[in-house]
């Protein structure tokens, strides 16, 4: 790679990481092919940006990025995996595939700007998705309108049941 190329490759991942808060480093040594094609055709599903890097390269375009504080962390075969809108779905992803395989390892992130380690990133991949958080959410929501429906309605058919039972009385006394 001659030094016009680095410089390009520095400026596109300086652009990636500049676009993200959240970021994730895997190491990959070992997989065969077969199995990294696989990790990255779920990757692109998921709608993950999954990209191999050069350790020095990526060094230099993490300066002055969220990434700067797990620059150490491009040693060996690296790779950066990035969803600047969902790191739970990634953090899921990325444990699920290392269970799997276990040459696949996690080497460290980012998360709202902040280093994590694998103990966080364990965390972070039991958590509810966003849209099974957004699911709970509308659920609290809906049930507290069914409830208020339910009473409101419970006040009325009260209202009407006393109402015919005075008129019963009333007829039977009178």
């Amino acid at each position: 790679m001659n030094k016009q190329e680095k410089s390009h490759e520095i400026e596109a991942l300086s652009t990636v990481f500049q676009g993200t808060q959240h970021a994730f480093l895997v190491g990959f040594q070992g997989l065969t092919v077969q199995v990294d094609t696989s990790l990255r055709a779920e990757m692109r599903k998921a709608g993950i940006t999954y990209k191999v890097v050069k350790n020095t390269l990526a060094k230099r375009a993490a300066k002055g990025t969220a990434l700067e504080v797990v620059s150490d962390q491009f040693v060996g075969a690296t790779a950066v995996a990035i969803n600047p809108e969902d790191p739970i779905a990634v953090a899921k992803l990325l444990m699920k595939f290392s269970k799997e395989n276990q040459k696949f390892v996690f080497k460290g992130g980012v998360l709202e700007g902040k280093a994590i380690g694998a103990k966080d990133l364990e965390a972070l991949a039991t958590m509810p998705s966003r849209e099974e958080l957004m699911s709970k959410l509308m659920y609290v929501i809906n049930s507290g309108a069914q409830r208020l429906a339910t009473v409101t309605s419970a006040v009325a058919r009260n209202l009407a049941i006393v109402t015919a039972q005075v008129r019963d009385q009333k007829e039977q006394a009178g």
